[in-house]
């Protein structure tokens, strides 16, 4: 299996997504993100609790002006697939080492040549599939 080559415009605008949303950055974050984004988590008890773009960011203006320290940074791209205007990226991200890791899907969207944020969904990291989606075989082929 070939690995795609990441855009490089791409791959800059996840390390600032990264960055200025982990430094609790509201501006910063206003030009990153369409006015429509929607933010998703999914639990380990399989439950989905969506949020909008103004409960995400109330989130992070409440934390900022708690004086929270700023996130960690710790990200890795695992894959993107970019389809004209469009792509998704899959990041492995830790918030901070007492947060467990999880897996982070961008859904990117291309306006007036900026790439911003249109949805992001958040997993637990799947430490438990070992590369594999399949349960094991119980009969021999």
């Amino acid at each position: 299996m070939t690995t795609p080559i990441v855009d490089p415009a791409i791959e800059s605008f996840i390390a600032d997504v990264v960055n200025i949303g982990s430094a609790y950055d509201l501006d910063g974050m206003e030009r990153l993100y369409t006015a429509d984004q929607t933010f998703l988590i999914l639990t380990g008890e399989g439950e989905v609790t969506r949020f909008t773009r103004a409960e995400a960011f109330a989130e992070f203006r409440a934390r900022r002006d708690a004086g929270e320290p700023p996130l960690s940074t710790e990200y890795r791209i695992l894959f993107v697939e970019q389809q004209g205007e469009d792509a998704v990226a899959l990041l492995y991200r830790r918030m901070s080492p007492e947060a467990p890791p999880v897996m982070y899907e961008l859904r990117l969207r291309n306006q007036s040549s900026n790439w911003m944020v249109r949805g992001e969904t958040v997993t637990p990291w799947p430490g438990a599939a070992a590369g594999s989606f399949l349960p094991p075989r119980k009969m021999a082929a």
